[in-house]
């Protein structure tokens, strides 16, 4: 590549050869782009998806509990059935939290699509074309920084 000093001196010929390589680096910082979004989308995805087997675990356990609980009432009328009640009743509030953090766990991630990459390439098609403006520090490639959460 050449640095923009030497384009004015450049002929239209030397700077139609480079045109592939430009184009080809251009193509790899989009698919690179691409790939950190979806891996940082994929682990808001994974930890979400943890939480909520991990309430699913718990509901399954209360069930447990709680029909233990009802034999326990039917069989004998004794303070033993009320305690096992009021643990699988606090086995399904614990299941609740975990359930709605991993939901909005799971909603942070969405929409699965790779937005910063669409419009990184929209912005180089129009560059290519001649339209639009010129690219902003954020679309440039080198200048990519993960936000808040680490994702691109």
């Amino acid at each position: 590549m050449t640095d923009t000093r030497d384009r004015k001196s450049r002929s239209l010929f030397g700077l139609v050869k480079d045109l592939p390589d430009l184009v080809k680096d251009l193509v790899k910082g989009e698919i690179s782009l691409l790939k950190a979004e979806m891996i940082g989308k994929a682990k808001v995805f994974g930890i979400a998806a943890g939480i909520l087997i991990a309430a699913l675990v718990i509901v399954l356990y209360a069930i447990g509990v709680l029909l233990t609980a009802a034999v326990m009432g039917l069989a004998t009328v004794m303070p033993a059935w009320l305690a096992a009640l009021l643990l699988g009743v606090l086995m399904l509030i614990v299941a609740g939290i975990l359930g709605l953090v991993g939901w909005k766990r799971l909603k942070k991630g969405l929409p699965i699509t790779p937005k910063r990459t669409i419009a990184s390439v929209k912005n180089d098609v129009n560059a290519v074309k001649g339209l639009g403006k010129k690219p902003t520090p954020e679309t440039q490639r080198g200048s990519r920084k993960p936000d808040v959460d680490g994702r691109f």
